[in-house]
């Protein structure tokens, strides 16, 4: 049971950073202290959102799409967890890749958003160079229960700000973790086994919140 609440703290926890609403700065800023300035910041967004709360689906990818991506590198997240067959697929068939692992990411997250309550994120010391294009970002989630580990992989490689490309959450790496479920249906399948099998998800969770939500 620890474990099982320990684990929704930290889904938790990256589904307030998934949508996170960015605030204008003058210079960029350093990848800790952007992890630490989205993590309050949207913390407390959700607990004043009813609608982000009950897992609203149409108001969570609004604010996917239009605060969260600028935030991530999704190309590349999505590119890892594909692996080596990415480079065989077709410029459609990637952009299908990536709207349908950002559909299923949305809905396997958006149940999370309940556990949001009296969650913080303390930021762990940056051990990084002022040099260093990719680091990592070492923080906790305190809240009900033991703390719960969840770092993130930022890189900047145009020096315009820092990006997210992957997550850890109590040392499963979820970039990896997709990779491996994604490997068995490209086997199956190829390229469009895998586009099949993800909108097939979506669909899947689409039906089960329907009938959650009956009377």
């Amino acid at each position: 049971m620890m474990q099982r609440r320990t684990l929704a703290a930290g889904v938790a926890a990256f589904s307030a950073l998934w949508l996170a609403a960015p605030l204008a700065t003058a210079a960029v800023e350093t990848p800790d202290a952007l992890v630490k300035r989205l993590s309050a910041d949207i913390l407390e967004t959700i607990k004043a959102d009813p609608e982000l709360r009950n897992g609203n689906i149409a108001r969570i990818s609004q604010v996917v799409d239009n605060t969260v991506m600028p935030h991530v590198n999704f190309r590349r997240m999505t590119s890892a967890a594909v692996g080596p067959q990415w480079r065989q697929a077709t410029p459609a068939q990637r952009e299908r890749l990536q709207q349908e692992f950002k559909l299923m990411l949305i809905r396997t997250y958006a149940g999370a958003l309940k556990q949001v309550s009296d969650q913080r994120v303390v930021v762990k010391p940056l051990r990084a160079a002022p040099e260093d294009k990719d680091v990592l970002v070492r923080t906790e989630v305190h809240g009900k229960g033991e703390p719960v580990q969840l770092d993130f992989r930022l890189e900047n490689t145009d020096g315009k700000g820092w990006k997210i490309y992957n997550l850890n959450v109590l040392g499963v790496w979820m970039v990896e973790t997709y990779r491996t479920q994604f490997a068995q249906e490209l086997n199956k399948g190829g390229i469009d086994g895998l586009i099949n099998a993800l909108a097939s998800r979506t669909i899947a969770a689409d039906a089960k919140t329907a009938k959650s939500a009956q009377p």
